[in-house]
């Protein structure tokens, strides 16, 4: 998609600090990093509160205005300013969730207060349900298993995947859906 000229605009009227040119930006591309937050959420299975969705937006747009808007200086206009603020925003985000894993694991995570507010059974719940997710990894092939692991434990991408495994990029999605299929199918017969 081509760069089209309103971007430009709004682009360049924000990199020469144009009054209000900042709140045109943040108008235009708001519902695009919501849009990115929520499917990137979604794809990680990562449940999110607003409060969690307003706080990766701030931390996209903080991005954008750091070191006087380097991000935006870096675009070349090869894409459309969408496409590139997508990529831009979903790094942020990953980012942003593998940290935020990484944290629940070790048990420092700073909850808003709504989460917090749900009270202890829904911790309890979690730790339950992480333990039958350990449960039913270990049941699983150990290449699928690893794989899993990498991917929904370790934030890892397909390519990282990939990379670490030795192991064709392409094959990373399906062998993902065989582990979650078999995951699903096992947990039905535990339940059982």
């Amino acid at each position: 998609m081509p760069f089209i000229e309103t971007d430009r605009q709004i682009l360049t009227r924000c990199l020469e600090r144009e009054a209000g040119a900042w709140e045109e930006f943040v108008d235009r591309f708001l519902g695009t990093f919501v849009h990115v937050i929520s499917n990137t959420a979604h794809a990680r299975s990562v449940r999110l509160s607003q409060d969690d969705i307003d706080d990766l937006c701030s931390e996209i747009f903080l991005t954008l205005l750091k070191n006087e808007f380097a991000v935006l200086r870096h675009f070349r206009g090869k894409s459309s300013l969408a496409s590139y603020l997508v990529v831009v925003a979903r790094r942020i985000v990953v980012n942003s969730l593998v940290k935020r894993k990484q944290l629940e694991a070790m048990g420092h995570v700073n909850a808003h207060q709504s989460s917090l507010d749900q009270g202890g059974a829904d911790h309890v719940q979690r730790l339950s349900d992480s333990e039958e997710v350990r449960v039913l990894i270990s049941q699983l092939p150990s290449s699928e298993a690893r794989i899993v692991r990498l991917y929904h434990i370790d934030g890892k991408t397909y390519r990282e995947i990939s990379n670490e495994l030795g192991i064709p990029e392409n094959s990373v999605g399906p062998t993902l859906h065989r582990a979650r299929e078999r995951m699903k199918q096992l947990k039905v017969a535990s339940d059982s």
